[in-house]
């Protein structure tokens, strides 16, 4: 591994680095706050004030060419109605369609399912000595909420959650090439996003409408940057309803991971919570701060911009390290220390400004009942290092196994 002269080097792609970050962005933070890494040819930003001033600066730090740095090197044209992809005017326009249909009145409505999903991942295994947070309950619920929610069958769920997955892991030291939606050999989606795997449950929706998300973005109306009142292009409800279902399962299923991971590590942590049940949801807060599940954003720079000193000419790639931010003394008393009950929770492991994430209530809902769930159950346990295993993917960090035992 070639290093700088100043011995930092960060890589978004070494899995050595990934397994734990927090020490290079440590020294990053204090001795190198603007880094450049030549082999990938980006610019990083580590601290709290620099990342979260740079995520709001949407006409400087421009989402239009991707967030992740393999699409934005690649020339990846973004589909239709991935708004997470857009800046303004457009990203208001499509971003506001899902505003009136990702109500916080529907999102509380629904936790009695999510609990019942918990519930029905959890009680087979009382009594059997472990589970995994992952397998058994952070890749089941979260999958069952986003399918109901849209109104994918049961039957399709897991296969429509596998793909995603699979699309988004890593080659250890390499750069993944940026593909753009498309079918597999065998029918599935092969894409990012599975475009494709939704569009019969669009056809199908169209003549047998319901109480779902599909059912109200076909039929809503709107006003489009054009000043054109219509509604939404087929290929605009593919993007919609496939960065829905992407969004929704992972990003989640690592915050229950996390969940899990840190409260068996920090046990006198955990007990305060069974004690004390709340405390949940700061418990919650605090593992999105501590791990953010997805801890890099990329952008594109629009302009000419100089940080510390130093410019980073127009074109270049920017990555704000949210992760990073989260963890910094200059923004937190004693940022590495897991503290279910500190006082101070507010993070950037949703973002912040106009791409905050829409879905951030929701996560929020899931990691609070999962955890809930599991302590009903289970008010003590152990991770079983021996069989976890890490995941590996540019947009989100975490686990793809974690087995504990109870």
């Amino acid at each position: 591994m070639t290093k700088p002269a100043d011995g930092i080097y960060y890589d978004p792609y070494d899995f050595e680095i990934d397994a734990d970050p927090h020490p290079v962005w440590r020294r990053m933070r204090d001795e190198a706050p603007l880094y450049r890494n030549d082999k990938y040819d980006f610019w990083a930003l580590s601290r709290f004030e620099d990342v979260a001033a740079g995520l709001q600066d949407w006409r400087t730090y421009s989402s239009a060419k991707g967030t992740l740095l393999e699409l934005i090197k690649s020339g990846w044209q973004p589909p239709a109605g991935v708004f997470i992809f857009e800046d303004p005017p457009l990203h208001d326009v499509h971003r506001k369609l899902l505003n009136r249909v990702f109500t916080p009145r529907r999102m509380s409505a629904i936790e009695p399912q999510i609990r019942s999903f918990c519930a029905r991942s959890l009680d087979p295994l009382v009594g059997s000595g472990g589970f995994d947070f992952v397998a058994d309950l952070g890749s089941q619920m979260p999958m069952r909420v986003i399918g109901m929610l849209l109104g994918i069958p049961e039957e399709d769920q897991e296969a429509i959650r596998d793909g995603v997955d699979e699309s988004l892991k890593l080659k250890d030291g390499e750069m993944p090439r940026a593909v753009a939606p498309s079918k597999s050999d065998d029918g599935g989606s092969a894409g990012a996003f599975g475009q494709d795997a939704f569009a019969e449950y669009i056809a199908w929706r169209r003549e047998h409408p319901t109480d779902d998300l599909m059912t109200e973005l076909l039929n809503t109306t709107f006003v489009d940057d054009d000043g054109r009142e219509r509604r939404l292009r087929d290929d605009e409800l593919l993007g919609y309803i496939g960065l829905l279902a992407g969004a929704g399962n992972e990003t989640t299923t690592r915050l229950i991971g996390w969940t899990g991971y840190l409260l068996g590590e920090h046990p006198d942590q955990r007990l305060r919570v069974a004690r004390d049940r709340s405390l949940i949801p700061n418990a919650i807060e605090e593992v999105l701060r501590f791990e953010a599940p997805s801890p890099v954003q990329a952008r594109y720079v629009t302009r000419d911009v100089e940080h510390h000193g130093t410019r980073v000419p127009e074109g270049s790639s920017m990555l704000f390290l949210n992760g990073s931010a989260n963890r910094d003394a200059r923004r937190y008393t004693d940022p590495d220390r897991l503290d279910v009950g500190r006082e101070d929770t507010h993070h950037l492991s949703f973002g912040t400004g106009l791409h905050f994430c829409m879905g951030a209530s929701l996560a929020r809902l899931e990691g609070c009942v999962a955890l809930e769930e599991v302590l009903k159950r289970w008010p003590d346990w152990q991770v079983d290092h021996d069989r976890a295993k890490r995941a590996h993917t540019s947009t989100v960090r975490g686990w793809e196994r974690l087995p504990v035992l109870v």
